[in-house]
């Protein structure tokens, strides 16, 4: 097994499948967004085809064991998992601040114990997960459900430890093996993960982990035939192409998308509250897909607003995310950066105003926090998912106006509503088309709820039972009863 040295944590650069360490002759390399010019942080073996075929065939092999358990068996090795995440901590921590320049404080508060969560969580469930059982005319009726079988999990680049958890723990709870694709520019966590799942006992093929490039062996392992489940969180572009090779099978697709998410602030807000939680949607460089990127302001607060809004943006301090007082860090990577970056040049070209930010730092991946004023709704700053620290800011005369605003893109992942009225709360709350609406707060989230998105942010829901029905074949089984008489038909 090859390691590379992260942070003073020696992480697996190579494949695991069927409980082995795998090499491959090609690896990619992954750099450090905290220093760039540094060259690579790790070179990564970069799976094909090959690898694809070996990593499918382990877990068909892994699923017979591993979905052959009873439930109470599984749920143990997660919670010997959940045990083993938080045991290490500050090593995930470091390494995915380095590798995808997340906030340390944020994993170690947070995102890393949440991991941990999610794996004791679905334990929880699956354990408690009854059948369903109720005569009907002289039958009894019993709802099996079945493991559905060996499942692709593709993870994003964006806190990739806690969302690899996020998608991993229901698949591998409902009985299901795995094979595990994190995405290719923060491939490390995902390393620690595997190696974690050999110590927690989990029996070889119930999970596999393949490094590479998505176009090569991601689309790879969604074609192929003996994969029955397919998950993944990304961008709308990249689900398309997934979507069709799920089709070419008919296989079950689940996917959380991105999103355009409105901040709605009413004048009977807290004015303050929804001000600062607006700059706080800079957050991890607003690579967010929850983030209230689109604020919609009352117009007869529209200054005092924005003034509050300019105080609290800059009290953020940009720096390196290993040190306790950065709020905002780099970017993840030059071409996302640099993509973001367009965006705004093309809405400065549009006759867009740039309220603040739209700059580039000269000597690092950081890009300034930035508001615009777009020119009209139909701007392709409002329309699009941007993924960076850029905001935009729209006044609205009245409540309907307001929602309508809000649901006037085509993504409909989350919304974010500031009122102190619970009349309207509910109201508006009720209105909005998305799949998850916070009122004055943000990212507070029962996980047992379902959560997924409208339009092109997504399909199907993930959380709690809705995920473990989407990783679950459903079977009636139906036993003639004699005791009971039959109905007249």
């Amino acid at each position: 097994m090859r390691t590379a040295d992260v942070g003073g944590v020696a992480v697996p650069v190579d494949h695991l499948i069927g409980g082995e360490w795998v090499g491959s002759s090609e690896t990619f390399e992954t750099r450090s967004p905290l220093d760039w010019d540094a060259g690579a942080l790790a070179d990564v073996a970069r799976g094909d085809q090959a690898t694809a075929d070996q990593a499918v065939s382990a877990a068909v092999a892994g699923f017979a064991e591993w979905g052959s358990w009873p439930a109470a068996k599984r749920a143990g090795v997660m919670r010997r998992m959940a045990d083993l995440i938080e045991s290490r901590t500050d090593e995930i921590a470091i390494v995915e601040s380095l590798d995808m320049a997340f906030l340390l404080r944020s994993m170690k508060a947070r995102l890393v114990g949440r991991g941990a969560l999610n794996f004791r969580l679905y334990a929880d469930l699956i354990e408690a997960a009854e059948e369903r059982d109720w005569p009907a005319k002289n039958m009894r009726n019993v709802v099996q459900r079945m493991p559905a079988g060996p499942a692709v999990v593709i993870t994003p680049w964006n806190a990739p430890f806690m969302l690899s958890t996020w998608k991993l723990a229901p698949a591998l709870a409902a009985g299901n093996s795995v094979i595990h694709k994190p995405a290719e520019w923060s491939p490390l966590s995902a390393a620690l993960l595997a190696e974690l799942t050999l110590e927690a006992g989990f029996p070889p093929g119930a999970y596999n982990l393949v490094q590479g490039i998505g176009e090569e062996v991601g689309a790879a392992l969604v074609a192929d035939d003996r994969i029955r489940r397919i998950t993944f969180t990304g961008s709308p572009e990249t689900a398309r192409h997934i979507g069709r090779s799920a089709a070419d099978n008919i296989v079950p697709f689940g996917a959380e998308l991105g999103g355009k998410g409105p901040l709605v602030v009413f004048a009977d807000a807290d004015l303050d509250a929804a001000a600062h939680r607006a700059a706080w949607q800079f957050d991890d460089s607003g690579q967010v897909c929850l983030a209230g990127t689109r604020i919609l302001v009352d117009v007869s607060i529209r200054e005092p607003f924005l003034e509050a809004f300019h105080r609290h943006a800059d009290a953020m301090v940009l720096g390196d995310s290993r040190q306790d007082e950065t709020d905002i860090a780099p970017m993840v990577h030059p071409d996302h950066r640099d993509n973001v970056h367009a965006f705004v040049e093309r809405a400065r070209a549009a006759g867009d105003t740039i309220v603040r930010g739209g700059t580039k730092a000269p000597d690092s991946l950081h890009y300034e926090p930035t508001l615009i004023e777009p020119a009209s709704n139909d701007s392709e700053v409002v329309q699009s998912e941007i993924f960076g620290p850029v905001l935009t800011f729209q006044t609205f005369d009245d409540e309907a106006e307001a929602i309508e605003m809000a649901n006037s893109t085509a993504y409909g992942l989350s919304a974010i509503v500031f009122t102190t009225s619970a009349e309207r709360a509910e109201r508006v709350g009720r209105a909005l088309r998305c799949g998850l609406v916070w009122v004055n707060t943000f990212l507070v989230r029962d996980l047992t709820a379902p959560f997924g998105g409208c339009g092109i942010s997504g399909i199907g829901r993930e959380g709690g039972d809705h995920a473990l029905e989407f990783h679950s074949d459903l079977k009636t089984l139906m036993i003639l009863d004699d005791s009971v008489s039959p109905d007249q038909p």
